[in-house]
This record gives structure tokens, C-alpha cells and sequence, in this order.
């Protein structure tokens, strides 16, 4: 990750306190990304609606923060993981971004469904892969979490190839009643 250290006056709104704050702390990457200005920006070229490899690391960064790495994540957070998606039309990160949005949204459907999940900087590490805590989980999610990811989804420009894999899995041992929905949610090739 190339990301400098933040600054001690950019990390108080940077550095989260609880989950609420997280997803506050995402939301200003997300402006980043969109303008390609603000503090997540600074002393780097960031053009407009590009998502970089510093964007992806400072969500990283904010996700697994010390106060929230042993909560799970919340829907706030994973709403506004989804907002950075769709805002970047542009990639340069090498595909992590896409597999911390899917490891989010993962984390928080499993925890919402009530089944435990590992610690965030387990869970969402690049060197962990999710095959190999979520598939447990996989009989047990929500059809709720199902439709709501779904719902996330549905008419986005930027489509997640890891997440579509992911909720496929999750369709096949839980949710064969959202299986006809599927052609209008997802461009899977059905």
C-alpha cells in the first residue's frame, strides 16, 4: 500500500470511533473519489472518479480501525462501500477494492443473518480469502440480506464480479425462490 500516513489533522475525521464513524470516514473517500479533492487526496495526482491503490487502503484503513475490528460490518458501511463503487469509473487499484466490497458486504450479511464472523482485519485482509470463512455460512444467510444486496446492485454501471460470485453462492444453498429474479438483478449469463 503506498498510502502515506495520514496527517494528525486529517486522521481525527479519518479514524474512526465506532461504526457510525466508519462509515462517516468512508464517505469522505467516497467524495475523494468522486472529486478528486479532499483530505484522502492530498499530495498525490487523483483525477475525478477514479479509484486507485490509495482509495482502496484508506478503506481498508478505515474498516479495520482498532475501535471497529472486532464488530461486524455495519449496513452503513457497506452502503456507502457500494456508493464508492458506483462512483469510480475508473480503476487502478488491481482489483482490490472489488474484493474488499465484496468481503464487506460478506461480513455484514453473515453478522446480520446472526451467524459470527472473524474479526474485520481477518475477513477483509487481501491474503484471506473469502471461500474460506463465508462459504460456512453460506446454507445460513438471510434471504433479507440476499434481497437487499440485490437491491444494491440492481442498474449499477459498475457491476463486481466477486460480489456477483459470492451471493451466487449464497442463491444456490439458500435462496432458490430469488433464483427467477436473478436475469433482472444480475447480467450473469442465466
Amino acid at each position: 500500500m503506498s498510502a502515506a500516513a495520514p496527517k494528525p489533522t486529517e486522521s481525527s475525521s479519518l479514524e474512526p470511533s465506532c461504526r457510525d464513524t466508519a462509515a462517516h470516514a468512508l464517505s469522505i473517500v467516497r467524495d475523494g473519489v468522486i472529486t478528486g479533492e479532499g483530505p484522502t487526496t492530498k499530495g498525490r495526482v487523483h483525477f475525478s472518479r477514479s479509484l486507485d491503490a490509495d482509495d482502496a487502503a484508506w478503506c481498508m484503513r478505515i474498516l479495520t480501525a482498532t475501535a471497529v475490528n472486532d464488530q461486524p460490518v455495519s449496513r452503513a458501511e457497506a452502503e456507502v462501500l457500494f456508493e464508492i463503487n458506483e462512483a469510480a469509473t475508473e480503476r487502478t487499484d488491481g482489483g482490490r477494492f472489488d474484493d474488499l466490497l465484496a468481503k464487506a458486504v460478506a461480513h455484514y450479511a453473515a453478522s446480520a443473518s446472526g451467524l459470527k464472523v472473524p474479526p474485520r482485519s481477518v475477513a477483509l485482509s487481501a491474503d484471506t480469502e473469502i471461500e474460506s470463512w463465508a462459504p460456512s455460512y453460506a446454507s445460513k444467510v438471510n434471504s433479507e440480506m440476499l434481497e437487499w444486496i440485490a437491491r444494491q446492485m440492481r442498474g449499477k454501471r459498475q457491476s463486481n464480479r466477486r460480489l456477483m460470485a459470492m451471493v451466487a453462492t449464497f442463491l444456490g444453498a439458500t435462496a432458490l425462490p430469488l433464483a427467477g429474479q436473478l436475469p433482472n438483478v444480475f447480467d450473469i449469463g442465466m
